[in-house]
């Protein structure tokens, strides 16, 4: 399909809404296994370039390869079967449900089915969930209702549904925010602790969560993309400073 590696492709991608033109990518990719951060201003494209890659936005052009498969004009729903999760700034989580009940209803279609049915996981979907629930911080919680959670730990929560979900490809939309000190730390340790055995893509703008993620840094603006590498070498970039870290205001 493409002589590239990246599991994520996204080439020659053009977005217009009303004939205003929110992305115009000639290429972005992302590694296998690889913790990517996208940082920018507001309306720099980066919601956009996610939702070209969930399949929630058509481009007007271009084409979208997820591990080797093209699938530019595939549904919403197709590449989520795919392996590519979306987290939202906003958890999504049933605050009428427990942490585990919340877990068991985001397994893969057929056993999360059988499983809410039945009224029980299968073993081996219970160790799954508890195994998941140790890694993001929330196995003693695992009976606690999901609004008893703070927003840190709901967080946590939605990110450990996607991967029970059986999500390999990790969209995470601003998890720093309105998070404590200690919720924040946890919550960077969390996400690099993930790379290598998912791939992760992180929008955010709080450059010290930004710095605790240790990765490599794509920087959007008006669309385009503007500097690509550490967070060090693109705050060193003048077209960056220029265009978004000098304002004072990462928005």
């Amino acid at each position: 399909m493409s002589d590239r590696s990246d599991i994520v492709q996204v080439t020659d991608v053009v977005v217009e809404f009303d004939g205003f033109r929110a992305l115009d990518v000639p290429y972005f990719g992302i590694d296998r296994g690889e913790l990517r951060v996208l940082i920018g201003p507001n309306g720099a494209g980066k919601t956009t370039l996610c939702d070209v890659i969930s399949g929630k936005t058509r481009p007007k052009s271009g084409r979208i390869v997820i591990d080797d498969r093209e699938v530019t004009d595939w549904p919403e729903t197709a590449i989520a079967r795919l392996g590519v999760g979306r987290k939202f700034q906003t958890p999504s989580v049933f605050d009428g449900l427990s942490v585990y009940e919340n877990m068991e209803l985001a397994l893969p279609a057929q056993r999360g089915l059988r499983g809410a049915l039945a009224g029980r996981a299968s073993w081996r979907d219970e160790r799954r969930i508890l195994a998941l629930l140790e890694r993001v911080h929330l196995r003693a919680l695992a009976r606690t209702p999901a609004r008893m959670l703070s927003h840190g730990q709901r967080q946590w929560l939605e990110i450990a549904m996607l991967m029970v979900s059986g999500a390999r490809i990790l969209l995470v939309d601003e998890p720093a925010a309105g998070l404590t000190d200690d919720e924040t730390r946890l919550t960077a340790e969390l996400l690099r602790d993930l790379a290598g055995a998912h791939t992760v893509l992180v929008i955010e703008h709080d450059m010290e969560f930004v710095r605790r993620l240790q990765s490599r840094v794509t920087v959007l603006n008006a669309g385009k993309i503007l500097a690509e590498g550490s967070l060090e070498a693109v705050q060193a970039d003048p077209r960056v400073r220029e265009a978004y870290l000098g304002r004072g205001k990462h928005g």
